[in-house]
């Protein structure tokens, strides 16, 4: 007989968004909680471009999964496979089935690899990588490092995307190493990104053009990798003015995302979205058809720019929300649409991008206008603060 577990709040996903709610609902007293989750490591995300500029070690982004776990919390150390939203009811990989009263749905985002040609192929060819996972960033670290003279290209995906802005990173930091080592002229790069400009913010482009220029790094605006060919060693670019080849040494990939193939079948995602992210209501983060679904993070189907900057707030809105529902009341906390993008641009240096779902500024000061200047002091925040604050604080529910 297939076992039926009841709780009386179910949380899918053991990254940022879950734990962090999960620790929030926990401090409202909200007692039975479950959280699922199959992977045993849990990673900080923002770190791992780091890892591939050179700037970190992978074991700094890295923790056990048992020891995030809030506690008071159980933990299904399992898979989801289907919801059905009718029955109130998650299905697990194992056959076994979970009865939720209220359920928040965070499970992160999909690398649609097979979208691009050749691309999952060609990550195992040693000249190929995405920082966007921990054997990637790893991986990509001493590519980067090594190189003394080719051609290297970083690409920057449609939205929606998990952080889009990190696909630029590693291209910084390595070039700043490769000029610290007098190697820089001897090493050609090519960014290739589907936005029309840096990063689409008029205030944000200024200080990230100057830094592009500043590394004599070419650009392929509104332009998207087609193909790659890891035994050529070539590429096939598409932008506005036509198609081109490119040949390289080495290349950072991001492919395109979505949400997981197995939630885009629940019937949780709007019938005219592709992506299949969860359709919520962009304030409350409530299910626009299930009143007690809730989702927040990559998966949601929210106007934002997706970040761990954002969630930091959607895991204070849906906390207080489902806490409220819990209780029989109606929700009454809205998420803002704020989200945040620290553009690491030297191995010294970050511009601090706040703003809000249109791309207006929205800083957390907001009579200091140096915020999203290239600078040391949000280096040293983002970098070795924020880290701190990401184990100790956002984890367990605190900030």
């Amino acid at each position: 007989m297939t076992e039926v577990r009841d709780h009386q709040v179910v949380v899918i996903g053991g990254g940022n968004g879950g734990i962090s709610v999960a620790a929030r609902l926990r401090r409202r007293g909200v007692d039975d909680i479950a959280v699922i989750e199959p992977r045993d490591r849990h990673v900080y995300q923002p770190l791992l471009s780091h890892v591939a500029g050179g700037v970190a070690r992978l074991s700094e982004t890295v923790r056990d999964q048992a020891d995030v776990i809030p506690p008071g919390v159980t933990w299904i150390h399992d898979a989801v496979t289907a919801i059905d939203p009718e029955s109130s009811t998650v299905q697990l990989g194992d056959g076994g089935r979970v009865r939720y009263g209220q359920l928040i749905v965070s499970p992160g985002i999909h690398h649609e690899w097979d979208a691009v040609p050749g691309a999952r192929e060609a990550r195992a060819s040693g000249r190929v990588a995405s920082h966007y996972d921990p054997a990637g960033a790893a991986a990509l670290s001493p590519m980067l490092r090594d190189l003394r003279s080719g051609t290297v290209v970083f690409t920057q995906p449609d939205e929606p995307s998990s952080c889009p802005g990190a696909a630029q990173k590693p291209m910084y930091l390595a070039c700043d190493y490769w000029r610290a080592h007098g190697v820089r002229d001897g090493i050609r790069v090519l960014f290739v990104t589907a936005k029309d400009s840096p990063s689409g913010m008029a205030h944000i482009d200024a200080e990230l053009s100057r830094v592009i220029e500043r590394y004599g790094i070419e650009v392929r605006y509104g332009s998207r990798v087609r193909a790659v060919d890891s035994t050529a060693g070539t590429l096939e670019i598409e932008g506005p003015h036509g198609s081109e080849t490119v040949a390289f040494d080495v290349a950072d990939i991001v492919p395109p995302q979505s949400a997981p193939p197995w939630l885009r079948n629940t019937g949780l995602a709007a019938h005219d979205d592709p992506g299949g992210f969860v359709e919520v209501d962009p304030r409350t983060l409530r299910h626009a058809r299930y009143a007690n679904v809730w989702s927040l993070g990559d998966a949601a189907g929210t106007r934002n720019a997706k970040s761990g900057g954002a969630l930091r707030k959607q895991t204070y809105v849906v906390a207080e929300n489902v806490a409220a529902a819990v209780r029989g009341e109606a929700p009454a906390q809205e998420y803002d649409g704020y989200t945040v993008c620290p553009y690491t641009v030297s191995r010294r240096s970050v511009v601090w991008a706040e703003f809000d779902e249109a791309g207006r500024p929205k800083p957390t000061i907001p009579f200091w206008r140096g915020m999203y200047r290239e600078s040391r002091l949000s280096w040293v925040f983002d970098r070795h603060i924020l880290p701190w604050v990401y184990w100790n604080l956002i984890l367990t529910g605190r900030v």
